[in-house]
């Protein structure tokens, strides 16, 4: 085994932020591997129409395929990442092999603000703009009681969007109802 890496909680289960190294086409991707293991995950997906021999079929593919949330702990996840090649944790940057995590509440709130929504719209860090996401909203009642986060505005768009973020990873709109909406 290797050496424990202080500040790395190995007893208690968290939220990983996972990399897979396969191939955006390939069979078994390391989110089915990690199913397979009995393993909690999340990976954000959408439909996808792809071209696949001549015919157009609508496909549920990751929306960034290297990118996948475990939650597991660390004891159980080494054996996996050390039998499969393409499966590695993604590690913070300038710090000494400390893999990333996501706290257990925010990555509650985005699984279900996600998985409330048919289509949700993700964003990378970079893609937002102060100008998007300029008032703090929580919503009252509904799917999603009790979720934070801020009030995207789409110029030209009537709809009410709430933009929840996964700090420096990913974010993600779903469609509230402007009942339900407070600022905070």
């Amino acid at each position: 085994m290797k050496d424990i890496i202080p500040n790395v909680d190995y007893e208690g289960a968290q939220w990983f932020v996972m990399r897979d190294l396969t191939r955006p086409n390939a069979k078994r991707p390391a989110y089915v591997l990690v199913g397979e293991a009995g393993i909690r995950y999340f990976t954000p997906m959408v439909w996808k129409i792809r071209t696949i021999g001549g015919r157009r079929e609508r496909r549920w593919t990751p929306v960034i395929h290297d990118l996948l949330f475990v939650y597991s702990t660390r004891r159980e996840l080494d054996p996996l990442v050390e039998n499969t090649a393409t499966f590695q944790y993604r590690f913070m940057r300038n710090m000494h092999n400390i893999p990333m995590t996501v706290r257990f509440e925010e990555m509650e709130h985005f699984i279900r603000a996600v998985s409330s929504c048919e289509s949700p719209q993700y964003f990378n860090p970079d893609e937002i703009t102060p100008a998007m996401c300029n008032r703090r909203i929580r919503i009252i009642g509904g799917r999603l009681d009790g979720c934070e986060g801020y009030l995207l505005t789409t110029r030209g768009s009537r709809r009410k969007r709430l933009l929840v973020e996964l700090p420096s990873l990913l974010s993600a709109a779903v469609e509230v109802e402007p009942e339900y909406i407070q600022l905070i």
